[in-house]
């Protein structure tokens, strides 16, 4: 399993509310894919959404969302964590 952020990006901006559902879809959906979504960040104004995942693969991570509420990541980066 790697650490990816995947970054949305939503003209107009975003609502909290709605990252929230989106997210709740996103849990519901992942053990199908072999997926943890860890944490989730949102700047309502500037409609960004970055997403923390745990997955087996970026397509994997892309593909819940994809299931879940189909608002894919524009952006995907695997990442490592540091201290």
């Amino acid at each position: 399993m790697s650490i990816y952020m995947d970054v949305h990006t939503v003209s107009g901006g975003v609502s909290l509310d709605d990252v929230v559902k989106a997210h709740q879809a996103d849990l519901a959906t992942q053990g199908e894919f072999g997926v943890n979504y860890l944490r989730y960040w949102v700047d309502e104004a500037q409609g960004k959404i970055f997403c923390l995942v745990d997955a087996p693969s970026e397509e994997a991570a892309a593909e819940v969302h994809r299931k879940a509420h189909g608002l894919v990541a524009d952006e995907i980066y695997r990442v490592n964590e540091g201290s």
